[in-house]
């Protein structure tokens, strides 16, 4: 095992791609940890300019219809897609990574087809029309968004971990362990779920990437964020800018939330490349 992950990570160091995600990811996360600390972005609500000024050395991506600095205002939204995304990845993953691995480890049971009618029945829903229809029920709550990725994001997470527990439980180190009598639920928080982190790493990643572009499109609907700002609630703020001409919100927002979810897609890539035991082979 110790030689699979020191082949695996080594395999990640010498993926130029990845290693450039990586830094795109660390370079917002200082940014969201410098919002977090009160040392940037700390005035994006408030008035300093006149209406719409155009960019410049004072205001970078100019200011909006209120006179509030866009750069700002995009600043302090690295703030609210790490906090959701951060939230859903990890909760999503962690619920995927339970309910994967009793249906696994009980397959053929009534929790095995439990686990599995109710991801079945979460993956036939329409996934923004069940995210819109949660988020909307919760309306007024500042977790409904969450709650709503969370209970569409974990199917995924589910499946795979219940094919890896599938194979996994029938191993020699874990039928010794059963054969001396552990009980099933350390069997599998210290043999199964640690050789499942490599799915769960990459699981993470992108229901990462999933949460803020979901978060994107429903603060962009009148769904998300409504206590704060984000590149959704910019984006939408500027569809009436860009017919007047104006298009500092629209590049400021885009910008970051491109930069952003590329540095997340190959990192992701990357760790995907560098778990894939074929590539040991080639």
């Amino acid at each position: 095992m110790m030689r699979s992950a020191n082949r695996s990570l080594h395999s990640l160091k010498a993926n130029k791609s990845g290693m450039a995600g990586l830094v795109i990811i660390l370079v917002f996360f200082l940014i969201a940890v410098g919002v977090w600390t009160g040392v940037l972005g700390q005035n994006w609500s408030a008035a300093i300019g006149g209406r719409w000024e155009p960019p410049g050395p004072r205001f970078w991506f100019g200011t909006n219809l209120l006179g509030q600095d866009i750069f700002e205002r995009a600043v302090y939204s690295v703030r609210t897609a790490f906090e959701i995304g951060l939230v859903v990845s990890l909760s999503a993953t962690a619920l995927g990574a339970a309910l994967g691995a009793l249906a696994g480890w009980f397959s053929g049971t009534w929790i095995d087809d439990v686990v599995l009618w109710l991801k079945g029945v979460l993956d036939s829903i329409p996934f923004y029309l069940f995210v819109a229809a949660v988020a909307y029920a919760l309306q007024g709550q500042g977790w409904a968004m969450q709650v709503a990725m969370i209970a569409t994001f974990w199917t995924t997470t589910g499946r795979l971990v219940r094919a890896e527990v599938l194979k996994l439980k029938t191993r020699e180190f874990v039928l010794s362990s059963r054969l001396i009598g552990l009980p099933a639920p350390l069997i599998m928080w210290r043999h199964i779920l640690p050789n499942t982190l490599h799915i769960l790493l990459i699981q993470a990643s992108i229901s990462f990437i999933a949460a803020i572009k979901t978060e994107v499109i429903l603060s962009f609907l009148g769904l998300g964020v409504h206590d704060g700002v984000s590149w959704g609630l910019m984006l939408a703020e500027s569809t009436q800018e860009v017919l007047a001409g104006h298009f500092g919100n629209f590049l400021a927002a885009s910008l970051m939330l491109f930069l952003l979810l590329m540095g997340f897609n190959l990192f992701s890539d990357a760790l995907q490349d560098a778990s894939d035991p074929r590539q040991a082979v080639l």
